[in-house]
């Protein structure tokens, strides 16, 4: 294993770029499909990932973040993402979706900025069986004892987070990463859902 510094939660922190584990396994996708190309849109970018397509000259590169909370250049709502139809060749969604009541508006709105043959990249908190979702539990409080952080408005199954996303018209493929010697040398986490839905 390389020199990760490991939080109580058990991720990996890169000490020179400050990366957790599902940043840098984002990049490693992103650079294995040959994605970092045309229009890409990234909601609430990490700060390595930020700084490193933020110099890119070969893409146009939309960093939205809805609350200031992220370094970005757009605020995007993701209910309703101010640009035209089919824009975006790439879009990055890393824990967006549990954070938004709406998330079938969402979902409908990236499949419309989403080019032909465009790819998402989605990851979320997954749990096993169906998505849990209560639009009664409001407080902060009550969220994070029932989805597991104050601002989540629900816990997504892969399963059922793939269902959504294809009755918006996405094609889903549930990739799961499972090499645990080769994921703990790289600071990765093991095992990994990331959804890739295309268009």
């Amino acid at each position: 294993m390389r020199s990760f510094i490991e939080k109580n939660n058990k991720d990996l922190i890169c000490p020179f770029c400050g990366s957790l584990a599902r940043t840098r396994r984002l990049w490693s996708i992103l650079k294995t499909k040959n994605s970092i190309k045309g229009n890409l849109l990234h909601f609430s970018p990490s700060r390595s990932v930020y700084r490193i397509l933020k110099k890119a000259t070969t893409i146009n590169y939309y960093s939205s973040d809805f609350e200031d909370e992220f370094l970005a250049d757009y605020n995007f709502d993701i209910t309703q993402i101010n640009q035209e139809n089919e824009t975006f060749d790439t879009i990055i969604c890393y824990h967006i979706l549990e954070h938004i009541v709406n998330d079938k508006a969402a979902i409908s709105e990236l499949f419309r900025v989403l080019k032909p043959n465009g790819v998402i990249y989605i990851q979320t908190p997954f749990k096993d069986g169906d998505i849990y979702e209560d639009y009664s539990i409001t407080s902060p409080k009550e969220r994070e004892k029932h989805f597991g952080q104050n601002d989540h408005v629900r816990i997504y199954s892969a399963e059922g987070l793939k269902e959504r996303l294809e009755i918006a018209g996405f094609k889903v493929d549930i990739t799961l990463f499972n090499d645990v010697k080769k994921d703990l040398y790289n600071g990765f986490k093991s095992p990994e859902i990331v959804l890739i839905a295309t268009k």
